[in-house]
This record gives structure tokens, C-alpha cells and sequence, in this order.
């Protein structure tokens, strides 16, 4: 008799089925962790250059002599500094 589950042919198919399945899923979360992982370095690699801050910081004063709020002789001497 094969009781409730059927024949073992049958469960087979089902068994090479979650196997599968069960590889397609570790392999994602490998994947995932693998992006994130790079995802995060990437961050931390850009976060730490010196380029930005310097780049920002002459932006922000080129902004404030374009408002008219530094005249020339501030904006040169602030510039000179930030080089």
C-alpha cells in the first residue's frame, strides 16, 4: 500500500522541485548579499575623497558672491584659503 503521499516516482519529481528551488534561493541571497556588500564600500570609498568637500565648500562661495553677499576682496581671500 502507498498510503496518503502516493508513489515515491511521484514524490521525486517534487523532491528535485524543492531542491531546486531550495538552490535558486541561496544563490539569490548571495547575490544580494554580494550587491549590498559592494553597494556599501562604494559609499564608504566616496564618503572618505577629499575632492567633494573642497568642491562643495568653493560652490557655496561662488553662490554667496553670485547673491552679493561677499564682495570681491571676501570671496578672493575665502577662495585663496579653501586652495
Amino acid at each position: 500500500m502507498h498510503g496518503w503521499y502516493g508513489s515515491g516516482a511521484q514524490m521525486g519529481a517534487w523532491g528535485w522541485a524543492a531542491g531546486i528551488a531550495m538552490i535558486l534561493f541561496w544563490v539569490l541571497i548571495v547575490i544580494g548579499l554580494v550587491v549590498l556588500i559592494r553597494f556599501l564600500l562604494a559609499k564608504t570609498r566616496n564618503e572618505g575623497s577629499g575632492a567633494s568637500p573642497r568642491r562643495d565648500a568653493l560652490d557655496i562661495l561662488k553662490e554667496r558672491y553670485a547673491k552679493g553677499e561677499i564682495d570681491k576682496d571676501e570671496f578672493e581671500q575665502k577662495k585663496n584659503d579653501l586652495q
